[in-house]
């Protein structure tokens, strides 16, 4: 019987996941790209990579959870058959995302106080400015397509935004290619070589693309007439923006505090040195790669429990939500089991250079309670978010990932107290407290997650009787 649940849920599930899994690989692989092209630039241009990619993703990611705020209003107008309601949600998310925009963009354009704690060398201060300049101009065309994956994940057509996803990486590989190293143009002249900061303009390039294919594809393709998309765009509402940023602003928090444990460990493991540094930003971008994973079950998870819930077949919202849980852990052991087997050989794709091959396996050996932790934590939390939870997931995050994690991580990355093991200093101490911190955060959200769904049972059972 759990068997054919699961399989049923599957099956709803992966509709919806696939494209978003493509997608989000996709929008990954900008990182990749750029980790690569940087490493192949100089160790200097790496280290900037590193530390301006940290702050990029700790701000985008950040502002993005707040826009994100759109899908389960949306996904529940949606499954309520409510379209034009639905289609607002749409028109108010742009608005929030040009509006946090600003001090986002501001932050990127000024960076010194955020390099100033990363104390990096001169030359990898400067390529690191460089880099954010050009991300400073693709955030807020980064933060429109936001909005449009948001809606349309929630009404449930994510193929749309993993085509667009995947135009703006075919389109991003040369482009990089191309900034970094330098090459002669085709009208005349030469290109010189950027280094870090060609891999920030390319990403500035492809989202203006990406979010001028967007707004061409609500103004011409006939799926978005019902939602009232194609007229005119109105103007802020503030009612509907003040929703939007109720649900959105603890969601962006609680993304922000996790993605801001990570992005200070690059800050804080820049000063063991650039080999540590680049181990660390492989590392970090080959455990992101599958993270891919149970963030595509837990965005479609998401988007089918907003749609039932709007639809007010509660139960089962909640059979698919802890279903989808169960999942996605299962998933997760098996590939992060695979990842401890294969990381020598994974890690030899991204450097040939044997130091930091060295300083980045130990940092691999944490992989798979790590993945577990972090597919656990991720499901749960999409799934609340689904029931309009947004504030028990932001307090579990403070206490697990900056106590847990950052916290911890410093303290045995530094030997703050002379009692850290040998092993666990510098970068791997880091990444132990991290797992930590994930592996807290996932037993509290999911704890939280059965209770809940165990009232709403109780409670839909009392008022039948």
């Amino acid at each position: 019987m759990k068997l054919a649940g699961w399989i049923n849920t599957a099956k709803r599930i992966a509709p919806l996941a696939w494209p978003v899994f493509i997608g989000q690989v996709a929008v990954l692989a900008f990182g990749t790209i750029d980790t690569l092209m940087a490493a192949r630039a100089s160790p200097d241009d790496l280290a900037a990579l590193a530390i301006g990619g940290a702050t990029y993703i700790t701000v985008f990611i950040a502002l993005m959870g707040v826009v994100l705020g759109v899908s389960p209003l949306a996904g529940q107008l949606f499954g309520a058959g409510k379209l034009q309601e639905c289609g607002a949600q749409l028109h108010q998310a742009a608005w929030l995302a040009l509006i946090a925009a600003v001090p986002g963009c501001l932050l990127l354009a000024f960076p010194q106080p955020i390099l100033a704690l990363a104390q990096p060398s001169a030359a990898v201060a400067e390529r690191a400015a460089a880099h954010l300049a050009g991300l400073a101009v693709a955030l807020p065309f980064a933060l429109l397509f936001t909005a449009f994956r948001g809606f349309n994940n929630a009404v449930s057509r994510p193929k749309i935004v993993m085509v667009l996803q995947i135009a703006a990486l075919a389109l991003k590989l040369p482009l990089t290619a191309w900034f970094v190293f330098g090459s002669d143009l085709p009208w005349g002249g030469a290109l010189a070589p950027m280094g870090a900061a060609g891999c920030g303009r390319a990403t500035a390039v492809c989202m203006v693309l990406q979010a001028s294919l967007a707004a061409w594809c609500i103004r011409h393709d006939p799926f978005y007439a019902p939602f009232g998309l194609q007229g005119r765009w109105p103007g802020p509402d503030w009612q509907r923006l003040r929703a939007l940023a109720r649900l959105g602003i603890p969601i962006g928090a609680s993304i922000w505090i996790e993605i801001l444990g990570f992005s200070s460990m690059a800050f804080f493991i820049s000063r063991f040195g650039t080999t540590p540094m680049a181990a660390h930003q492989i590392a970090l971008n080959l455990v992101s790669t599958i993270f891919m994973m149970p963030l595509s079950i837990g965005n479609a998870a998401s988007t089918l429990v907003a749609q039932r819930i709007g639809a007010g077949d509660l139960a089962d919202a909640r059979r698919v939500g802890w279903q989808a849980l169960e999942i996605g852990l299962a998933l997760a052991t098996a590939v992060g089991l695979a990842v401890l087997l294969l990381r020598e050989p994974l890690l030899r794709l991204y450097t040939p250079d044997p130091a930091v091959i060295a300083a980045a396996m130990p940092l691999l050996a944490w992989v798979v309670v790590f993945h577990v932790a972090d597919a656990g934590q991720t499901v749960a939390a999409f799934v609340l978010r689904a029931w309009r939870i947004t504030l028990v997931p932001l307090l579990i995050y403070v206490v697990a990932l900056w106590g847990v994690g950052l916290a911890g991580g410093y303290v045995l990355a530094f030997d703050s107290f002379g009692v850290s093991p040998a092993d666990l200093h510098g970068a791997t101490g880091y990444w132990s407290a991290a797992t930590a911190g994930l592996a807290v955060a996932a037993s509290a959200m999911g704890i939280f997650l059965s209770r809940m769904l165990a009232r709403q049972r109780l409670s839909q059972a009392t008022a039948a009787s």
